[in-house]
């Protein structure tokens, strides 16, 4: 076993992935609240998290995309509310400064058991 394939590190690994995604699914939906019958995507979260814990680790974890239900949907069957993607975001990327801030630790944490071995 390598020093950085550890669970912390593959959770993390995952929680960054899974952020990212979002935070695009959430970008192309504000890049499309003029388009005509486009429909909201998203991920969900703390699901995609529970499923990759679940999921054996050789196998590459895809999140399930699915349209938002429930949302107002304007005339022109578009029912992007940018109010409600830019909540979203800034949570998704608070979401992704924890994860780097988190790695980052990590790594000090290993570099100082290096460091103090030799």
């Amino acid at each position: 076993m390598s020093w950085l394939d550890t669970n912390v590190l593959s959770q993390l690994q995952t929680f960054l992935r899974l952020t990212t995604t979002r935070e695009s699914l959430i970008s192309n939906n504000i890049a499309n609240v003029d388009t005509p019958g486009y429909q909201t995507e998203d991920i969900s979260f703390e699901k995609e998290m529970r499923r990759a814990e679940i999921q054996p680790e050789s196998e590459s974890l895809t999140p399930f995309i699915h349209p938002v239900g429930g949302l107002v949907e304007r005339p022109d069957g578009n029912n992007v509310n940018v109010d409600r993607e830019s909540m979203l975001l800034a949570q998704s990327q608070l979401q992704y400064t924890l994860g780097v801030t988190v790695l980052r630790d990590e790594f000090k944490r290993l570099l100082t058991a290096i460091n103090e071995g030799s």
